[in-house]
């Protein structure tokens, strides 16, 4: 089993001192330099990027990918995440390096139920997760705020202000876990209700509450993917994005059954109760489509069910630009980085992979040819889980504050604490110079999504929803 990297030795020195280094940082890397946006003159065509990365996906599930991209700038932002990884890579950075999400939008924000049924606020999305300058994820958290504002109707200047407060919520998070210790800092966890009651406006709190209580029900009838036909119980198609892929049926056995033999033996009790009864494929959000997933129904033989995840974890996008990966499963990698990050993980989190060798290209990190590696979790409310896009479009002002906090508590796992915390300053500099990067950023974005849109219109990429005939035509969408 591959270790995570230990903590940086610098941690170990007083917090004064290393609150001291961060204020020097400031010198070598000023905070208005945040600011920086231009796009370089030798910078790679955006829709390059995402055939490159298309041709290690499901070819067939391309087009849906693309047609959900087209939709809006923000939908772009969202599946190219390889784009943007490509341009932070050359922007101007302090030093710190925390856990990074990789993929840090807005929508990749949510709940999910602790271990003691308390529904919690957190990142929710881990596929791209490495260590990373801390920068990388406020810059791009900071563009999905401004680009969903705009959507939202709001002023450029009203759009450009939710990035400039979610980065100033971000660095006075960071000053009130600055002096506690390590094991408060670990055990801090944004209870949901809480952050609700905490929301400025009092409309915006009622129907949040409102959508919250409707959503904690849906676990209760396994989210109606579960046939309660009185036999076994059985996975229920709901075309064309929930079905059954005979073809890949065994590939899924597979990994589950490797999965099953390599749980730690607390696990491995629990889950030998259990007796995979099913298998269905699963179509998932914007920048995962095209990667496998799948839904596995596990049953006792009194028929009580439990539902697992397996999904394909490929390599980071952060990758290309940072140290190799010490992980040689991707699906690992996602695993520990989404425990380093959350406060309250899953706890059947693990890995696997569909068969052959586990070696990696020991110069990139990237996976074996031919395998395909995995993450399983528990199935997660999906309903739930995406709750924290649906409060954004009620109260985004509110939201891009919670985002804010709860990406200083991920980072805070893992980073120097005290060091960020005096690079980051109590004033508006920091805040300010990601308020005018995200929205320089945004208008990149608008900008290769027209470039994107107007590659579907030439043919060069197809985009087509399931389902629907007709396909997507750039023309036929009103401008953002």
């Amino acid at each position: 089993m591959t270790s995570a990297p230990p903590a940086p030795t610098a941690s170990l020195r007083p917090r004064a001192l290393r609150h001291a280094e961060g204020v020097k940082l400031r010198k070598r890397t000023p905070r208005t330099r945040q600011a920086e946006w231009q796009a370089p003159k030798n910078r790679q065509d955006p829709v390059s990027i995402l055939v490159e990365q298309g041709m290690h996906r499901i070819s067939a599930l391309l087009p849906v990918r693309y047609a959900r991209m087209a939709a809006s700038p923000f939908a772009f932002l969202r599946g190219a995440a390889a784009v943007m990884a490509a341009d932070l890579a050359g922007t101007p950075a302090s030093g710190p390096k925390v856990q990074s999400c990789g993929d840090c939008h807005l929508a990749n924000f949510g709940s999910y139920a602790s271990p003691e049924g308390v529904p919690v606020f957190d990142i929710n999305d881990f596929d791209e997760t490495l260590s990373a300058p801390f920068e990388w994820d406020v810059k791009r958290l900071g563009t999905s705020l401004v680009l969903a504002g705009r959507e939202g109707g709001l002023s450029d200047g009203a759009a450009s202000a939710l990035a400039r407060s979610m980065a100033q919520a971000y660095a006075q998070e960071m000053a009130y876990l600055a002096p506690l210790n390590p094991l408060a800092i670990w055990a801090e966890r944004i209870d949901l209700a809480a952050a609700i009651a905490g929301f400025q406006d009092k409309q915006a709190r009622k129907k949040v509450q409102n959508l919250l209580d409707a959503r904690l029900e849906s676990a209760r009838s396994h989210f109606g993917l579960v046939a309660d036909n009185g036999g076994a119980p059985r996975l229920t198609e709901k075309p064309p994005l929930v079905m059954r892929l005979p073809e890949q049926d065994d590939t899924i056995r597979a990994a589950f059954a490797r999965y099953l033999a390599t749980q730690p033996p607390e696990r491995a009790i629990l889950l030998a109760r259990y007796t995979l009864q099913d298998v269905i494929f699963k179509v998932v959000g914007v920048g995962s489509v095209g990667t496998f997933c799948a839904i596995g129904l596990f049953a006792t033989p009194d028929n009580e069910v439990l539902l697992l995840q397996i999904k394909e974890a490929q390599t980071s996008v952060l990758a290309p630009h940072l140290a190799p990966s010490p992980f040689h499963n991707q699906g690992e990698r996602v695993v520990t980085g989404q425990r380093i990050m959350q406060t309250a993980s899953d706890a059947f989190l693990g890995w696997t992979h569909s068969g052959g060798t586990d070696e990696v290209d020991g110069e990139t990190g990237t996976q074996p040819t031919g395998q395909r590696q995995f993450y399983v979790r528990r199935l997660k409310d999906q309903r739930l889980a995406a709750i924290g896009a649906e409060f954004a479009q009620i109260g985004l002002p509110d939201y891009a504050l919670l985002c804010g906090r709860t990406l200083a508590r991920a980072h805070a796992r893992s980073g120097d604490v005290a060091t960020l915390s005096g690079y980051l300053g109590a004033g508006r500099a920091f805040a300010d110079a990601i308020a005018s990067f995200s929205t320089a950023y945004a208008d990149q974005t608008k900008a290769d999504w027209k470039t994107f849109c107007a590659a579907i219109k030439a043919g060069r990429i197809f985009a087509q929803e399931p389902g629907v005939t007709k396909k997507v035509d750039a023309d036929s969408k009103k401008k953002a």
